[in-house]
């Protein structure tokens, strides 16, 4: 069964066919699914999902786009809302240079205030990184985010840049970009990196894989993305479905 590490099924894009959909991932060999947050709202969504599906798992956390408005001391919502059974990681939390909607200042605080509560809840960090790769590595060694561990979430930088996360002990998650024809540095990427340090994930409802690139994606695209990484690596669909669950269960620190 696959493991979708990335998820974001509390997002309206979902609300007309959210249950019909979450119900059929078993038969479609979709396994487990951790659901992200991005916001102050969408914490207490994801913990809803995490309630309504056994198979479903969450991260809580605010997103670099959406931390403008905040006050400093909503970190201790987030602690709480982390305390929860099936919260598995700290997330999504980052760097968001490319939409730069708040200032740069404001996203750093954000980002060690939250890489800091993750080491005191002993949770792992799922980092959005968008054209801020060197203060995004810089503010991770400042808070020797290797003592703490996670995953380079939609990994979009170079293999260069990669071997600097990996050194740190970091997972990188590759997504459906990677079957764009485009995506060379994506795939150059994928090869470089060992096996046992990727996982997949949809991102969705965004970043559907060819060939539905353009359209509202879910994990039902996770087979395309992981016959992509199988093709590039010269393994089995099989083993790759294998391997990759078992690195999410290593990063999300879940019982086999």
């Amino acid at each position: 069964m696959i493991f979708e590490t990335h998820a974001h099924y509390d997002d309206g894009w979902f609300d007309e066919d959210r249950q019909e959909l979450l119900g059929s991932m078993k038969e479609h060999g979709i396994g487990t699914i951790v659901n992200v947050s991005s916001d102050k709202a969408s914490i207490e969504r994801t913990i809803a999902l995490t309630r309504a599906y056994p198979f479903i798992y969450g991260a809580v956390g605010i997103h670099p786009s959406d931390c403008g408005e905040l006050e400093h001391d909503f970190v201790e919502d987030i602690r709480k809302a982390s305390r929860d059974q099936k919260v598995v990681a700290i997330g999504e939390i980052g760097l968001d240079y490319y939409w730069d909607q708040v200032d740069r200042e404001v996203q750093k605080w954000w980002f060690e205030a939250q890489m800091e509560l993750a080491r005191e809840e002993k949770l792992p960090i799922i980092i959005h990184s968008r054209d801020a790769a060197q203060d995004t590595v810089d503010m991770m060694k400042a808070c020797r985010a290797e003592e703490i561990g996670g995953v380079v979430h939609c990994y979009s930088y170079s293999k260069e840049m990669a071997k600097i996360f990996l050194d740190m002990g970091f997972y990188i998650g590759i997504g459906g970009v990677v079957t764009f024809k485009n995506a060379k540095k994506l795939k150059e990427t994928a090869e470089y990196v060992p096996l046992d340090r990727i996982v997949v994930e949809t991102d969705c409802p965004y970043l559907a894989p060819v060939p539905n690139r353009g359209k509202r994606n879910s994990s039902l695209n996770l087979p395309y993305i992981v016959q992509q990484i199988a093709d590039i690596k010269g393994i089995s669909y099989e083993e790759t479905v294998d391997r990759t669950c078992h690195n999410a269960l290593a990063l999300y620190r879940m019982e086999e």
